[in-house]
């Protein structure tokens, strides 16, 4: 191998990065309305910034959607508004609060909202026509995510059937699909949550303070250190108490929690990240925890 050859060699993170533009100016190539699910998370922060580079010097191609629960943290909401602003997208935003105040949908008896989310996303998908929809879902996040494609066929109620999956060799996608039907898209697919966090330091990416070790009001349950919130947490004999956490995932906050920490910049994070035993959503998110198959059994309801 000369020189010049060795020169031209990728790194682990430049062959992530390669491989998620191209999905991105692939799905842009064979859809007509696709849209880019986007929460304040780190993974949606990558993905746009991914967005950003597969379409430069040109705007990004689509608006980004989120589904907010009425109970995200509020740090992460107003991330959300800068990041969208600073990328000049155009934000669209399914809200459940609204699906509960009309009476569409009822609050759960645990307090969770994340599971009420799927209706205002699959409303929000027929109303505006969406034909693809990017989302930032990774195979190392959970068991139900192993087992989806890149480009993962939804029928048109929105459903995911694993054993519509579609073979992927060499990187080719079918996006072929049915009228009322639509796509999701996973660019972040082969990534691990290490990987996302290498890639946030590489690209100096700026991510919310919440995923930073800080001093906040916490109480235990199940396991979890949960925030108190509006949500209506704690419960009686559930104390408070304010420890050094930090977030390895966001979302709803009655079923996102938070981890001991004291890892303050993103080096002190990728070490946490790769001494630890238990992956992110295992570790901080309730939601999963609900039965073996909590997540496939939400995708196959339309679920992210």
């Amino acid at each position: 191998m000369n020189a010049l050859t060795r020169a031209h060699e990728l790194t682990h993170l430049g062959v992530l990065e390669a491989e998620a533009i191209h999905i991105f100016r692939e799905a842009v190539a064979e859809f007509e309305r696709p849209v880019l699910l986007f929460s304040g998370g780190k993974d949606s922060i990558v993905m746009l910034h991914l967005a950003g580079l597969a379409f430069a010097p040109a705007p990004v191609p689509f608006p980004v959607m989120h589904v907010d629960t009425g109970h995200n943290f509020p740090e992460v909401l107003a991330y959300r508004d800068m990041a969208v602003d600073r990328a000049g997208v155009r934000l669209l935003v399914a809200g459940v609060q609204e699906y509960i105040d009309d009476g569409r949908l009822h609050e759960r008896a645990d307090g969770t909202r994340n599971p009420l989310q799927t209706v205002p996303l699959l409303d929000a998908i027929r109303t505006n026509r969406f034909d693809a929809v990017f989302g930032g879902g990774r195979r190392d996040e959970e068991k139900a995510r192993a087992k989806e494609r890149v480009f993962s066929v939804r029928d048109e109620f929105g459903q995911w059937d694993p054993r519509r999956q579609r073979p992927e060799l060499w990187s080719l996608y079918n996006g072929r699909h049915r009228p009322g039907e639509h796509v999701r898209v996973f660019p972040l697919s082969n990534w691990t949550e290490l990987d996302v966090w290498q890639y946030i330091e590489e690209q100096r990416i700026v991510l919310p303070s919440i995923y930073f070790a800080h001093r906040r009001e916490v109480f235990r349950r199940d396991g979890m250190w949960l925030a108190p919130g509006a949500w209506g947490g704690p419960k009686n004999g559930e104390p408070t108490e304010v420890r050094s956490v930090r977030y390895r995932t966001v979302g709803d906050m009655s079923c996102t929690g938070a981890v001991d920490s004291t890892a303050r910049t993103v080096p002190e994070v990728i070490v946490e990240i790769a001494a630890s035993t238990l992956t992110e959503r295992g570790a901080s998110r309730a939601d999963d925890r609900m039965s073996e198959a909590a997540m496939e059994d939400r995708k196959r309801e339309g679920y992210f």
